[in-house]
Order: structure tokens, then sequence, then C-alpha cells
């Protein structure tokens, strides 16, 4: 498909194909600035992209989404607001460059099936996409995890959309069957068998998440402001990563109540991934469900990020036959759930969701049947 595009546009066949898939969270959310855990899986969908080399150093290309195509020069790199999306692919070769390594030109076309402004990140799988297209079409001898952290610069340095390192990290190193486990401090991690009978199924809401970016904003600024709260308790903590429930059940009427209810929901959601890594290792799939359900409770009551429209796919989808556990992922106000179903039930998990969704709120949901997936630097 993207290579038939990339024929049709530039009259050749390209020199590199490559994919960057989206991801969605299992489990750890809004834990990831606060130096915490998280658990994603790669998801079988991508953002391919194909291209061959020129010989200056001017960079052509086509945005098959957009229907949309930018020219811009390697020696000239900035902004562009008449094609913005266009700026993803201009942070990763600022940043490679500036990184030492000494680009050429190329034509390229890129598009794919994540769904835009879902919380699948399709923005981190555009970046790393570009890393990867990069490094295969210079032969660039690129670490996966400095491949990751240039990635990301692009998406929050050069575009200025703030996010924590987890989507371009799954998107990258993603293992087909298998979740992520990622020490967003350290970086350290390691892949968590999913087993092979299970669906990761993901139902979109189609609710633009509005008051996403501006809330977000606001849950970094209370969750700081909260550890500043514990230090002047007397609580030796970075971040929320270093306080711990018995910290909040002693300390916690000297905080604000608000910020509480944030350091709760991020010191439990901490909690519960690291059990949720052993019961996954150990195959317990309706143990993880039920820390997938409470992960939700967690995020609607103390963190306050779900919707009318997220808790009504989650009360639906744990009416159904097959379902492990289901919870609204990402940034929240809209977006995605996911939900955790047996492989067979999954099709008639997805009809269910939808006719219920319409019947409840007369509102059409988009529902994704998935499988983990390898990640771009992973294959």
């Amino acid at each position: 498909m993207i290579e038939q595009a990339f024929r049709k546009i530039f009259g050749a066949p390209p020199d590199v194909v490559v994919r960057a898939p989206g991801r969605v969270n299992l489990i750890g959310e809004h834990t990831d600035y606060n130096d915490g855990f998280v658990l994603p899986a790669a998801i079988d969908r991508y953002v391919w992209f194909a291209g061959h080399a020129r010989p200056d150093r001017q960079v052509r290309v086509h945005a098959a989404d957009f229907n949309d195509s930018a020219e811009f020069s390697l020696d000239a790199i900035a902004k562009d607001g008449e094609h913005p999306w266009s700026n993803y692919l201009r942070g990763v070769v600022k940043f490679l460059e500036a990184a030492g390594h000494r680009l050429g030109g190329a034509d390229l076309v890129f598009g794919g099936d994540v769904p835009r402004e879902a919380g699948l990140s399709s923005s981190a799988a555009v970046v790393v996409g570009a890393v990867a297209f990069w490094q295969r079409l210079m032969k660039l001898p690129l670490d996966p995890v400095e491949a990751i952290k240039l990635a990301r610069r692009s998406e929050n340095e050069f575009v200025g959309v703030p996010s924590g390192i987890m989507d371009e990290f799954i998107s990258a190193l993603g293992h087909r069957d298998h979740a992520l486990f990622l020490d967003c401090r350290n970086l350290k991690y390691r892949h968590v068998p999913l087993r092979a009978d299970v669906k990761i199924v993901v139902c979109n809401s189609g609710v633009k998440r509005a008051l996403a970016h501006s809330e977000y904003e606001v849950r970094v600024a209370q969750c700081r402001e909260a550890v500043a709260q514990l230090r002047q308790a007397g609580v030796e903590a970075n971040s929320l990563r270093d306080v711990k429930l018995g910290d909040l059940i002693r300390h916690g009427k000297r905080l604000d109540p608000i910020l509480l209810k944030r350091a709760s929901h991020v010191v439990t959601e901490n909690d519960r991934v690291r059990e949720a890594i052993k019961v996954l290792e150990q195959g317990d799939l309706e143990y993880f469900g039920k820390l997938m359900n409470d992960s939700h409770q967690s995020l609607r009551d103390d963190y306050e990020v779900s919707s009318r429209e997220l808790d009504v796919l989650v009360e639906i989808a744990r009416r159904q036959p097959g379902v492990f556990g289901a919870r609204m992922t990402g940034a929240g106000f809209g977006g995605c759930t996911v939900n955790l179903v047996e492989a067979d039930a999954a099709e008639g998990f997805a009809k269910a969701i939808q006719e219920g969704y319409q019947q409840a709120l007369g509102l059409h949901a988009e529902v994704y049947v998935c499988q983990a997936s390898d990640g771009a630097l992973a294959v």
C-alpha cells in the first residue's frame, strides 16, 4: 500500500520500507511523568514509511493520510505552520544531525491505520518510524534507547507536545505477544508475556480529547505540588515514584484534599503495575483483569480524568462474556478504553460494545481487535 503510494507520487520504487506501531497502555496510567512504572503493548496498527535517498540535502515528504506534501532542506530546518504534520519529521532529522549523524536528502511517503487523536500514540509512531526510516536509509549505528530519546525530543522540544517516554519506547521496542514493563526513571525494561489465547480490544469513544492537553498540564503540576507538600511533612521523595502508600496514610491530612487524591492514584497505580507483572508472568489473567478494573476506578475517582463516555464503555465491557478487565487508557477526557478479552470472544465482544454504546448514548464506537506487535526497532 505505502509502496504503491510512493511509486505513484515519485515514479520509482522505494529503497526502504519501515513501520512503527501504535500502542495501548494495559496498566500504569499517568505514572510516566512521575518517574513511575508502565505496562504498554505495541498493537498491530502501524504508520508506514517508504522512501529512497536523494543526491542532495532536500527532503520531499508526502503525508498519505492528509494528502498533503512538504519540502525542506536539511541545511535549514525550521517549524512549518502551513504543514504542521511535517514538524514531527523535521524534528527527527534536526536532532539526528545535532547528534552527529550527517544525513542525505530523501523522498518519502508515510501513512497508516493508527487512529489519530484516540490516545493510541499515532504521533509517537510517526517519530519512531521516522527514526527507523533514517536509520535504515543511512545505515546509522543508533543505540535503541538513544534513538527513542531522540524521537521523544522531536515531539517534546520541536513540535512542543508534552509527553512521557513510554509512547516512543513501546513503539520502538515492543515484542509480539508481549507487553513491555518500563521503569520511567532509569529506563530499565523487560518484556512480559501475554497469553496467546487473548486479544487486546481497543474501543474508541469517538470523543475528541479536548481537555486532555490542558488538564494533563494541570495534573503534572498537581503531582509536583503533592511531592512538595509531602517533603514539607518529612517524606523523602523526588517524585511520587518515591512515595509509599503508608506515607499517604500517615501524612495525608497535611495535603490539600485534591492533591491527596492525585497522589493516591499515582502511588496505588505504581503498586498495581508491580503486581500486574507478577500475575501476567504466572498467566493469571483473572487477577490481571481485576487490577485493570481497579485502575479505571482510581482514574475516574481520584485522578478524575475519565468521562461519561469512557465509563459507559467500561460498564458495557464488563458485562460481556470472556472479558478479563476493562479500563480507560491514555490521557483521558475521551479517547479509548482497553480491554483484555478471550480470543474466541473478541469478535462478539466488539459487536456488543458497538450495539450497547449506540443504545446507551446514541454514539458510534470504533472497535479495534488487536494483537501485541513488534516495534519499529525490534524487527
